[in-house]
C-alpha cells in the first residue's frame, strides 16, 4: 500500500500542474484580443481540464484523494505569471508565457515519469505528457 501512496503523491503533483495551467490560461485568454489565438488557448485549456478529470478519477480509483486545492503553489504560480506579464503585454508575449508554462508542466510530468510508478500510472502520466507536448506545438504555431 505504501507504494500506492507514493504514486498518489506523484499523480497529485501532476494534477497541481494541470490546475495551475487552467488557472494561468484564464489570465492569458482574458488578455488576448486576437480571436484565433484566443481559440487556440481555449483548446489547450480544455485539454488541461480533460487531463484533470482523467487524473482525478484515476487517483480515486487507486484509493487516493485528488488534491484539488491549489493552495500556495497555485497562488505562487499565479503571482509569477502576473508579475511577468506587464499590463502592456502583447499577444506574442502572452503566447510565449503560455509556452513557458506548458514547458514547465512537461518538465514536471517528465520528473514524475522518472519516479517509481506502476505501469498504469505511468501510462496515464505519459498520455498527459504527450498531450501537453502537442499543446506546446499548437501554441508555437501562433508565433
Amino acid at each position: 500500500m505504501s507504494n500506492n501512496s507514493e504514486t498518489i503523491k506523484a499523480l497529485n503533483e501532476l494534477l497541481q500542474g494541470e490546475y495551475m495551467a487552467v488557472d494561468s490560461f484564464n489570465n492569458f485568454i482574458s488578455r488576448l484580443e486576437d480571436e484565433n489565438a484566443k481559440k487556440t488557448l481555449q483548446e489547450v485549456q480544455k485539454q488541461h481540464r480533460e487531463n484533470i478529470d482523467k487524473l482525478a478519477s484515476y487517483i480515486q480509483s487507486i484509493g487516493g484523494q485528488p488534491d484539488e486545492n491549489l493552495g500556495l503553489k497555485g497562488n505562487m504560480g499565479e503571482m509569477m505569471l502576473n508579475m511577468d506579464l506587464g499590463s502592456e503585454a502583447d499577444m506574442e508575449e502572452i503566447i510565449k508565457k503560455a509556452i513557458e508554462g506548458e514547458t514547465k508542466g512537461v518538465n514536471m510530468a517528465e520528473k514524475v515519469l522518472r519516479g517509481d510508478l506502476d505501469d498504469r500510472s505511468r501510462g496515464i502520466a505519459g498520455e498527459i505528457l504527450e498531450k501537453d507536448r502537442k499543446s506546446i506545438e499548437k501554441l508555437k504555431k501562433l508565433l
